[in-house]
């Protein structure tokens, strides 16, 4: 009896997640086609090249906790994660993620999946590391018996990984009594006025006035890509107007950030990315001192130009949502 109700709510958690993914059929539609083309180039920039791979140092991967080990015990919490081969950035930021997760949550073993199996081989190449990917980490909880599997991405918004995750679970609802999956990060109306107040505090030091605070985005071509312009309409409409969000692959555009931060008479330029990690995208699109970086765009319109080069897992107050929104999905299987 107690089988039989625990596949029954996986199967409605799953319907549920699907449909608030769908939120109208068209929108997920093309939320997946858009999201499956962001991770790819991600994952492509994340592990280039393994001749340039030695050109930059990404920080010692053997401080890293990688989370893959047995003994997990009967209530495990899974964190899935894309993934970055910059070590540095893992461990300050889905590293630091998955701490805040296990502090909050004593009762349960954190646990690391990543989605980029590209970025996994890259590292485990270079760093003789391993990292799980999602079907080993389901894989290892099966093998250690979990029953109670709660599993909190960090994703940034909803998209074609977010589903895929839903569907493996649900390949491996039999191994387990009782299984949750927690919100990305900017899943509603207060978290985007969370995450709004949490970059605005964390980059007040450099408002005086004259400076405009750009924040870099993957973007997307998918309808899901709306996250961005919902963020730049809510910093404008609270009063930062010096504050601005563009992307890297979609709207707003490099070209639309710097037409508005010209329009504004700024001397300054701030930058840092709008992304979990501070991976290939911070590193070299954003911060990169080859032509076409963000950096340099602006330093040839005459900014003086700083860039941040740390993630939003780093920031206190983004962890915290994750931790709640893992929290909310504990409650379901409770």
């Amino acid at each position: 009896m107690k089988k039989r109700f625990a596949r029954k709510l996986v199967v409605i958690t799953s319907l549920a997640m699907m449909s608030m993914l769908a939120g109208c059929g068209k929108e997920e539609k093309d939320t997946s086609k858009g999201t499956e083309k962001e991770s790819t180039t991600s994952a492509s920039t994340e592990a280039k090249g393994e001749e340039d791979e030695e050109d930059y140092n990404t920080g010692d991967a053997s401080l890293d906790k990688v989370r893959n080990e047995d003994g997990i015990g009967e209530k495990e919490l899974l964190v899935v994660s894309f993934g970055t081969s910059f070590n540095d950035s893992r461990r300050l930021t889905i590293g630091a993620i998955e701490q805040a997760l296990e502090d909050a949550n004593k009762d349960y073993s954190v646990r690391r999946g990543f989605t980029a199996d590209i970025v996994i081989q890259h590292v485990e190449k270079r760093d003789k590391i391993h990292i799980d990917n999602v079907d080993e980490a389901l894989e290892r909880a099966t093998k250690n018996n979990v029953k109670t599997l709660v599993i909190q991405p960090t994703h940034l918004m909803n998209g074609i990984e977010y589903n895929e995750l839903t569907e493996k679970v649900a390949k491996y609802s039999d191994a387990f009594e009782k299984v949750a999956i927690g919100k990305p990060l900017l899943n509603s109306d207060d978290d985007f006025k969370r995450v709004e107040e949490a970059i605005v505090n964390w980059t007040k030091e450099y408002d005086d006035g004259q400076t405009a605070i750009v924040f870099m985005g993957h973007g997307t071509e998918a309808d899901s890509n709306a996250v961005y312009q919902k963020m730049q309409d809510l910093l404008t409409k609270d009063g930062y107007k010096n504050y601005f969000i563009g992307t890297v692959e979609a709207t707003p555009s490099l070209d639309d950030v710097k037409a508005a931060i010209k329009k504004g008479g700024y001397k300054r330029v701030i930058l840092e990315p709008l992304m979990v990690v501070a991976g290939d995208h911070a590193n070299n699109d954003m911060a990169g001192d080859e032509d076409g970086s963000w950096k340099k765009e602006f330093e040839k319109e005459g900014y003086e130009v700083q860039c941040l080069l740390r993630g939003l897992g780093e920031n206190e107050e983004i962890r915290k949502i994750y931790v709640e929104h893992a929290q909310e999905a504990m409650k379901e299987v409770q």
